[in-house]
């Protein structure tokens, strides 16, 4: 029996050529985004699961908030772990992560390679984070100074083997500092949070310790088996805060207790967060690499269910569309006694081979276009992946639940045909409802990607055009100057002495993420107490910063060699002027404590104009500049028609001043777009998944408009017969769609913008959705829909009467 379903099955599919092709096109192109964006989900979800213990390992998160200033860090102070290691048998042991030193210089033969990947950790590290040894001995590697263990990639890249225990390393951090080299571990894989390649003791960091108030440490709590992690959460932090941090707060400030530090508005806790979630849902100041964002997951898992669906819908109505071919088979089949559960069981068993033959369509376009979705996602996925335990039975069961779900509704309606009106020529149109439905359901969906796609592209673009407070363009960063040593004003004076070269500064501070951060506490009198006490960001500029990075000063004036006390001096910006609550700041004295508790007073200035030197997503918070030297990065503001030229020329000059030293270079407006390259890469996957959407839509209402013209050919013969036009019958036949994608759009729009509001508040600064983005993607799908309609529309229209009434 199940033989003759195939027979039948594989005679239909090759009688219908064309429909089937559309179907199988259809379902394809539904099943190969399904799995891309299945593939891509998983990825995301798998973050940091490589590590043996990651189900019990915790980063410690701290939130702060005084006098105004709102801060999340990743960062805690150096001796929260070792405290709670001494006082919570609950912790079995914790580690440190340490890269607030930014990169380092390492010595290959007679040159120095500039690496970013790298951290100071603890001995414990490799305790907490599983990475396979391949030599030495990473239990004991790191507890003496001077020590470092490697990567595979990095003991090829330096020595060409992976055998170099003993060997030694040289860097170059304004001191040249030996380590040798003590183990060799596996790289780190990518779905991690971190991306090192050296892995320096934690004895060579330089460091004031035992500053419970100083947030610069990344720590890591490897919690025993069985413990109840809110319970030891809400006790651990809470009387650390009291224990330790407190006692240490009341040596520079007048503070009673935590109670009256709530009170006057401030905020001091410390919280865990699961390792296996960082990548997901952290997006805090001091992430050790850039973060997903669960939304973005959420968004495009039901992108991925939703694209399915249309997809499903398709195939309903490709197949109804052509239930009049079918409906004699159906009559003849029931008149000779056939069950309609043998007829439903067929009619599911040629769904079911038409989506196996969708299936391995879509493995093949998935694997073919596999590496271009990967560069459009930041991915390194493999096809191989797809046998993973977790994807393979998805793949076996899948055809059989699509099969199940788009030819459940074909299979049903069917075999309900009455054999006396079939065999008469008389279908009926019972459930055109229902068709109609599946229509309004592809083309609402379809309008709110549209929507969705139409918003994100409109806050990229007013992230790149919103006044942001400083001249990001034409601003040339060239990178760890610090190498130049006693040479870097010689290669400041002689770079700008290049035509083309306008001004230039040397700072290590710049207005994007990922820069150098450093913050202090202040207050507006000597006395520091939870009153005037508050949180800002201090960053060391000399006389030329702010007219490099084009910063107004909106009051007072900006540092000057003409005056002798401006190190004694300080710009705040306006957010801070606000805090202050001085009608005019200027000349009023601002006092910052060390970590002794001893006040320094500084004079105010000037105010500068409020900047984001953060992300959008992120308020202005305040900020103060201090003329001190800081010898991180040189930027040059230029104009030139002859960039390569100029480039050439600053290398030169480099190379001359520090032979055998890395040289690179940015732009600034380059680092601003980093910030924005997770919305940038969303962006352009919503944008192709919104196309692919819509065309499957259009396949779904492409069947439609065909059935309605097979089921009308009579009506439409009569009208022309006697005198309806061409234009006439066009209109007849689409006013029905028309009205369809209209309910689709009145569904679809307030959806859409519950949906894309909701995302917009993840920026501070945003756009508001107004009614030309819903009236845009109204016309859009509206056009769409009215292009693939008139072809049906009118093929229909011209068709000679005389052989569509010859039955008559």
């Amino acid at each position: 029996m199940y033989k003759n379903y195939l027979k039948v099955a594989l005679r239909n599919m090759w009688k219908q050529k064309t429909f089937s092709a559309i179907n199988i096109v259809g379902l394809a192109t539904g099943l190969c985004c399904f799995l891309l964006i299945t593939l891509y989900v998983l990825d995301e979800f798998s973050y940091d699961k490589y590590n043996e213990k990651s189900d019990r390992i915790y980063r410690i998160n701290a939130d702060i908030r005084f006098g105004g200033s709102n801060m999340h860090f990743t960062q805690t102070p150096d001796v929260i772990g070792e405290v709670l290691e001494k006082d919570y048998p609950e912790i079995e042991t914790y580690t440190r992560i340490f890269n607030n030193s930014g990169n380092k210089l390492v010595k290959k033969g007679t040159e120095y390679i500039n690496e970013s990947d790298v951290a100071h950790v603890d001995s414990t590290f490799f305790k907490v984070f599983t990475l396979p040894v391949i030599a030495g001995n990473t239990q004991t590697a790191l507890h003496e100074p001077n020590t470092v263990v490697v990567t595979r990639s990095t003991a090829l890249k330096y020595f060409g083997r992976t055998d170099v225990i003993g060997k030694a390393i040289e860097t170059n951090d304004n001191t040249k500092t030996s380590y040798k080299i003590t183990a060799v571990v596996e790289d780190v894989p990518r779905a991690s949070h971190f991306h090192f390649n050296f892995f320096f003791s934690m004895k060579n960091v330089d460091y004031q310790w035992g500053q419970h108030l100083s947030n610069n440490f990344h720590t890591y709590l490897l919690l025993k088996p069985g413990i109840d992690v809110n319970a030891f959460e809400k006790k651990a932090m809470n009387e650390y805060v009291v224990n330790y941090v407190l006692p240490q707060a009341k040596q520079f400030m007048e503070i009673r207790s935590m109670d009256d530090f709530a009170k006057a508005g401030n905020k001091l806790e410390y919280s865990l967060m699961p390792l296996t979630k960082i990548h997901l849902y952290s997006d805090r100041n001091f992430e050790i690499s850039p973060p997903g964002n669960i939304q973005y997951i959420y968004i495009f898992g039901a992108v991925a269910i939703f694209i399915l669906l249309i997809a499903c819908v398709n195939f309903m109505n490709l197949t109804t569309a052509r239930s009049a071919n079918r409906a004699k088979e159906v009559g003849i089949r029931k008149v000779l006694g056939t069950e309609r559960k043998f007829l439903i069981t067929q009619f599911l068993s040629e769904s079911t081979l038409m989506v196996v033959v969708s299936m391995l369509i879509a493995l093949l376009i998935t694997w073919a276009i596999l590496p271009l979705f990967n560069d459009v996602a930041n991915k390194t996925i493999t096809f191989n992946r797809l046998a993973s335990p977790v994807i393979l039975p998805l793949l076996i069961v899948l055809p059989f639940i699509v099969g199940l779900l788009a030819g459940s509704y074909p299979a049903f309606y069917l075999s309900s045909f009455k054999p006396i009106l079939v065999l008469k020529g008389r279908l009926g149109n019972k459930r055109g409802g229902l068709r109609s439905a599946l229509v309004v359901f592809q083309f609402a969906t379809s309008i709110i990607l549209i929507i969705g796609t139409i918003v994100v592209f409109r806050q990229l673009n007013y992230i790149q055009t919103k006044d942001i407070g400083y001249k990001k363009e034409q601003v040339l960063i060239i990178n760890d100057v610090y190498a130049l040593q006693n040479n870097v004003d010689a290669f400041r004076n002689e770079v700008l002495q290049l035509p083309g070269v306008k001004m230039g500064t040397i700072s290590s501070y710049l207005p994007v993420s990922n820069s150098s951060r450093s913050d202090n506490t202040f207050s507006k009198e000597a006395v520091m107490d939870s009153e005037n006490g508050f949180n800002m960001q201090t960053w060391a500029i000399d006389y030329d910063y702010l007219e490099t990075m084009g910063m107004e000063v909106v009051k007072g004036r900006n540092f000057s060699k003409d005056f002798g006390g401006d190190s004694s001096g300080v710009i705040v910006n306006e957010a801070t002027a606000k805090i202050l609550g001085y009608d005019d700041p200027l000349g009023k004295r601002l006092y910052r404590s060390d970590y002794n508790g001893k006040p320094t007073a500084y004079t105010i200035i000037g105010v500068v104009k409020n900047f984001n030197y953060e992300s959008l997503k992120q308020s202005i918070g305040p900020l103060s500049f201090f003329l001190e030297k800081n010898a991180g990065l040189a930027s040059f503001k230029i104009a030139t028609t002859d960039l390569p030229g100029l480039l050439t020329s600053i290398e030169a000059k480099w190379k001359a001043l520090a032979p055998g030293m890395p040289y690179s270079y940015r732009f600034l407006d380059e680092s601003f777009n980093e910030m924005y390259q997770n919305e940038n890469r969303v962006g352009k996957i919503a944008l192709i998944f919104s196309i692919i959407a819509i065309l499957i839509a259009c396949l779904g209402l492409f069947g439609l408009a065909a059935f309605v013209a097979e089921q009308r050919t009579k009506e439409i013969g009569i009208r022309k017969v006697l005198g309806a036009s061409v234009k006439g019958l066009v209109g007849l036949l689409s006013k029905d769609f028309v009205r369809l994608v209209f309910i689709a759009f009145i569904i679809a729009a307030p959806l859409a913008w519950y949906f894309m509001q909701k995302w917009l508040q993840d920026f501070e600064y945003r756009i508001t959705i107004n009614w030309m983005v819903f009236l845009a993607a109204g016309i859009i799908a509206l056009l769409i829909a009215i292009a693939t309609i008139a072809f049906q529309a009118i093929k229909a229209a011209i068709a000679n009467p005389v052989k569509n009434l010859r039955s008559e």
